[in-house]
This record gives structure tokens, sequence and C-alpha cells, in this order.
């Protein structure tokens, strides 16, 4: 009798390797800062050479869950700004548009303002006071407000103390910075604008004031979107990949 039988795909082992160490990790078996064993004793533990084991553990480094002291490989946490970069090439990949990653920001800046209101401390609200006192300096030498403008929505959204808000921003905002960085220099008047919202944004996280936050944010969003309008930007076309 005649059937069909399909191939079985089978992982290399250098994989099965990073898996169950990656599995390990995330369960919290290895902590951050354990060391682990040598690849030697590894390659003992796995039945596999030692090749095997150093493919997988250059495949976990690369992932930012592994660093190397010395010659000690110590288990690590993948830094919010390596996996932000990472998750916005591979967006820009797939070639979102600025509209696309607009939409997003629309709903995420809003919700950073009003989260802060209620999370932030004394210590956030003076480094953001020193935060508007650079957007000041930048707007009054006439120079791009583009920097400030990121620095500043930076230290509301880490007011918020929401780890799977900050991880789901990153790349948004880095995606978002292409888009500042494009209709900035067709926008001489943006600057003023940019400063008086920061102004607003900033007085209303004083008062604890999650509605006006959240407003003075969402205003903030449309007026991007004008100013994209404004600047002859076509919201529809994919984000360039970075130089």
């Amino acid at each position: 009798m005649a059937f069909d039988i399909e191939k079985l795909q089978l992982a290399p082992a250098y994989r099965a390797v990073s898996d169950d160490l990656r599995r390990r990790i995330v369960d919290g078996s290895l902590q951050q800062g354990d060391v682990l064993p040598t690849e030697t004793e590894l390659a003992s533990r796995f039945g596999v050479h030692r090749s095997t084991i150093r493919e997988g553990l250059r495949q976990l480094e690369q992932e930012g869950l592994l660093r190397r002291d010395g010659k000690r490989l110590l288990v690590s946490m993948p830094r919010q700004s390596d996996l932000a970069s990472t998750a916005e090439r591979a967006l820009r990949l797939r070639q979102v548009s600025f509209r696309d990653v607009w939409e997003v920001a629309s709903a995420l800046e809003p919700l950073c303002a009003a989260l802060a209101a209620a999370q932030i401390t004394d210590a956030e609200l003076e480094a953001l006071q020193r935060a508007l006192a650079r957007t000041e300096a930048v707007v009054a030498a006439g120079a791009s407000p583009v920097e400030a403008d990121i620095t500043f929505l930076d230290g509301v959204a880490a007011a918020t103390h929401n780890q799977a808000l900050l991880l789901a921003r990153g790349p948004v905002s880095l995606l978002m910075h292409a888009g500042y960085a494009a209709i900035a220099p067709k926008l001489p008047q943006s600057g003023a604008r940019l400063l008086d919202v920061h102004r607003q944004l900033l007085q209303a996280l004083q008062r604890r004031d999650a509605g006006t936050a959240e407003a003075v944010a969402r205003r903030h969003m449309q007026d991007y979107r004008r100013g994209c309008e404004v600047a002859g930007l076509d919201m529809d076309q994919p984000i360039p990949p970075a130089r």
C-alpha cells in the first residue's frame, strides 16, 4: 500500500542546547548573574561536542541572555535598548509605514502619560525638569528639537514603571524618531509648539493629573500628524532603513 511520509524535521543539536538553556533562564532555574559550567562540562552533560555547545552559547549571547566576564559566561538580562533596536530593525524590514507607527504611538504615549501621573517619583519629576530646561535651550538656539523631545517622552514613559509597556514602546519610539527627523527641518515653528507641550505635560505630572497628562500627550500625537501633512510627508510610505 502506497502512502506519503513526510521527512522528519530535526533541529540542529546546538539549537537544542540553546533552547534548553533559554528555558532554564526564562523559568528562573538559572538566575541573572549565575555562572554557567564550562564548555567541557556542558558538553559532557548534554552528550555533545564542545563545538555544538559553543554554537548554542553564541546564540544566547547574541540574544543578550549570556555575557562574558573574562573566561566565564554569566546569565544576563537583555538590555531594553538592545531589544528595542532588534524589534525596530524587524519592523523596518516589514516595511511598516509612518502611519502604522503613528497609530500605535497615539495609543501608547497617552497611556504612558496617564500611568506616569500616578507613579512618577520626585526624582523623576526633577529629571523631567532638567530635560525641559534642555529643550528650552535647544529651541532658543534654533537647533533641532527632535532629540530633546525623544528624551523628554522617554522620561515620561520610564516613570510608568511598567516593564511591559516600556518594552512595547521601545521600538515604536525609535521609529517615531525617524518621522520627527524627517519633518522637523521643514517646520521651523515646531520648536516653540514642542516646548509648550513639554511644559503642559510636566505641569500635569507635577499635579498627578492623569486626565490632563493623557490629553496633552494625545494632542502632541495629533500635532505630529498635522506636522507630517504640512511638511508634505506621505505617512503611508514605508519608513526607510536606518543609515
